[in-house]
């Protein structure tokens, strides 16, 4: 198997620390409002590659992080009138939503950034003994031309760097002794959330969270590290530098990085009004139609998002559900009989089949082929697989398929009808719950719905729903 090395910028050989386990870790999003589809990328494209990874029989260990304490959380709980922690919590139950209705599997462990302060401030600690950090009036920064290796990740010159920032003054950075370097500590402003350190009552640095989250849980080397591709510099590029300097051994050994999402070819804004989150698309979509979206192209690639090639993808999925509602039915009358021998050769294709998914899937996570093997099963089942053959003969191609559509993280049953009745119940259910404030039973009820492909949305003139 071979992966794309942002550090190396080529296709390596895949090669774990320790035979038979991989120990990944994938920077998650930072929980100030409902994720987006910029962020539903990386969640579905790694998640994949971790199915992909378990399926090649490895143990994987991947951890990805909620970032909860931040200037943006900051912002908004401060607009609301509530503590940045009730904002954080509450993101992060939505985004965990979110990631179920993606079928995007929960990580070994989503590490909280406000969970490991001890953590950061040891790492903070030891860079400072090292003297690889310095304390200015309760601001620890990170001396970035201590670092010799500075700039390999996102292959950036230092010196090129340096000049860059010549022309730029910025209030309250005169006192670094670099331009280029970077906080591990700041201390607090006012209404902020912070913590007791050694250097000041404040909060870390975003960097140097991964960096100590990573370490934690999978230790001071790691095989792959991943995210999105507006990572590698600055963020990546200073998790190495603290790490490699704090821990004395490489950080990483493989690097992996999406690459961004337009809409309709240009970047997505709020100011421009093409910003979706991921509820948006699941009002007009169920949300395994986003995620086949987000594997028809290689993850390396860009990835333009529009309203066509969602409906594109939606018939897609239509194919994949009903090529497996029929070997389903096929299974319900097939009879246990002795398969002939054109069958034999029948089920040898379907093994072909699975061969040729692996080939693409080895090839540096290429989903976009790998997808392409399933519709090709998909066309050769319905054309060869019908009324006459053994039960043993429909059931590896339905096993096939489904374990295909595992890897991919595609389910491939159908959503159980719900008529309009019943949907008008529930509402009315759930709204007697609210009154009766038992929200829990009220969420309950509109996950049951959503999970079914009902979506509501409160408006001042009552519930109003629609179908996925």
């Amino acid at each position: 198997m071979k992966i794309f090395n942002t550090l190396s910028r080529r296709k390596e050989e895949f090669v774990p620390i320790e035979e038979g386990r991989v120990r990944m870790y994938v920077c998650g999003p930072t929980v100030y409002n409902l994720i987006h589809i910029g962020n539903a990328r990386p969640m579905i494209v790694f998640d994949t590659f971790r199915r992909y990874l378990e399926h090649k029989g490895y143990k994987v260990d991947y951890v990805s992080n909620f970032t909860d304490v931040d200037d943006k959380i900051i912002a908004k709980a401060i607009e609301e009138g509530v503590t940045s922690e009730e904002i954080s919590k509450r993101y992060i139950e939505e985004c965990k939503k979110d990631m179920e209705g993606m079928n995007v599997r929960p990580a070994t462990v989503h590490p909280l950034a406000t969970q490991e302060i001890d953590g950061m401030i040891a790492m903070i600690r030891k860079l400072i003994d090292e003297g690889y950090a310095y304390n200015v009036n309760g601001t620890v920064y990170f001396r970035t031309r201590k670092f010799k290796e500075y700039g390999k990740l996102s292959w950036k010159n230092l010196d090129d760097l340096r000049s860059g920032f010549r022309e730029i003054k910025v209030t309250g950075e005169e006192q670094k002794e670099d331009p280029l370097d970077f906080v591990l500590w700041k201390p607090k402003k006012e209404g902020e959330p912070a913590w007791d350190s050694p250097w000041s009552d404040g909060r870390p640095g975003w960097h140097i969270e991964c960096s100590v989250m990573a370490k934690h849980y999978l230790g001071d080397t790691i095989d792959i590290h991943a995210g999105g591709e507006d990572l590698v510099f600055p963020h990546h590029e200073n998790e190495i530098a603290q790490s490699e300097c704090a821990n004395g051994v490489p950080f990483a050994n493989y690097w992996m990085h999406n690459a961004f999402l337009t809409i309709d070819k240009v970047k997505m804004s709020k100011s421009l009004g093409n910003f979706f989150t991921v509820r948006d698309i699941a009002e007009k979509y169920d949300l395994q139609v986003l995620r086949l979206f987000m594997l028809s192209a290689h993850y390396r690639s860009p990835l333009n998002f529009s309203a066509d090639l969602m409906e594109s993808s939606k018939s897609a999925l239509e194919r994949i559900r009903n090529a497996a509602e029929r070997l389903g039915d096929l299974m319900k009358s097939a009879k246990d009989t002795e398969p002939s021998e054109e069958e034999k050769a029948m089920a040898a294709e379907a093994e072909a089949f699975v061969r040729k998914f692996d080939e693409k899937m080895d090839d540096d996570c290429n989903t976009a082929d790998a997808l392409s093997v399933v519709f090709e099963l998909v066309k050769y089942a319905n054309q060869h697989v019908n009324e006459e053959c053994a039960a043993a003969t429909v059931k590896v191609f339905a096993d096939t398929l489904a374990q295909l559509c595992d890897i991919l993280g595609i389910i491939t049953e159908k959503k159980e009808e719900i008529l309009d009745a019943e949907i008008e119940q529930l509402i009315e259910e759930r709204q007697a719950a609210r009154k009766a404030k038992n929200f829990a039973r009220a969420d309950e009820i509109r996950d049951e719905l959503a999970a079914k492909g009902i979506l509501l949305k409160d408006t001042r003139e009552g519930v109003k729903w629609t179908r996925a």
